[in-house]
This record gives structure tokens, C-alpha cells and sequence, in this order.
């Protein structure tokens, strides 16, 4: 495998967790039906995130451990993305400080709590994909 598409993950991580941002950004703009809005931006993250899951296994040929590092590291990214969005949203809305110092603890903890589960379901998925293909590189 060339160097090329073994660095084709670093990219990708990035784009999708510009993607993550992007959407829960634009899906949360809507007033009206909020809950619809939300569901939607769940169910187009989770297309995407599967797709993730499948590139990282299918194309790159990752390992379960490698492909889960970069699906984990799209949704912190992703989530970090939120966080700064949200911040800068407090700052133009004049928002009270102490809610501007729990949005600065939310650069920090808003990656982890969403890329830490995103890591562990990436590292379930890619080991079941990686048996069920019987690929050697699971392990």
C-alpha cells in the first residue's frame, strides 16, 4: 500500500469533522420542529460516520485499532467544532459570563464525551467487520 493512501485518513478525519460540525450547526438553525431537526442531523451523522467506519476498513484497510482512532478523532473533531461555534455565538449574543466560562470547558469536554464512545463503537465495528471479512490485520 502506498504512502498516498496510507495518509488518505488524515484528510478525511478532518473533512468529516468539519462535516459533523456543519451539520449540527445548520441543522440546529431552524425554530420549528426542533426535535425533527435534531433526529436529522443524528441520522445524516450516522450515514456518515458508517461510511467512515466502512472506508477505514474496506479502503484503507485499516486496522480495527487505527480506523477507530480516526473515526473517534472526526467526531472530537466534530464536536469541538460545535463547541467553538457555540462560543462564538455567546460572545455576538452578548450571553452572561458564566455561561461564556462553561462554553471554554466545553472546548475541552465536548470532544471527549463525543469522541471517546465515537472510538469505542469505531473499534467494535471495525473488529466485527474485520472477522466477518476474516481479514488478517484484525488483530
Amino acid at each position: 500500500m502506498g504512502d498516498t493512501q496510507r495518509q488518505s485518513w488524515f484528510p478525511l478525519m478532518v473533512l468529516l469533522g468539519a462535516f459533523y460540525a456543519a451539520v449540527g450547526i445548520t441543522f440546529g438553525l431552524p425554530a420549528s420542529d426542533a426535535r425533527a431537526w435534531r433526529l436529522a442531523a443524528w441520522v445524516v451523522s450516522g450515514v456518515a460516520y458508517a461510511a467512515h467506519v466502512g472506508y477505514e476498513r474496506f479502503t484503507l484497510r485499516d486496522s480495527p485499532l487505527s480506523a477507530a482512532l480516526h473515526v473517534g478523532g472526526a467526531a472530537g473533531l466534530g464536536a469541538l467544532g460545535l463547541a467553538i461555534a457555540a462560543l462564538v455565538h455567546s460572545l455576538s449574543a452578548g450571553l452572561p459570563s458564566e455561561h461564556q466560562r462553561l462554553l471554554l470547558v466545553a472546548l475541552v469536554a465536548w470532544p471527549v464525551i463525543t469522541g471517546i464512545p465515537a472510538f469505542l463503537v469505531g473499534l467494535g465495528a471495525s473488529k466485527l467487520l474485520a472477522r466477518l471479512t476474516g481479514s488478517a490485520r484484525s488483530r
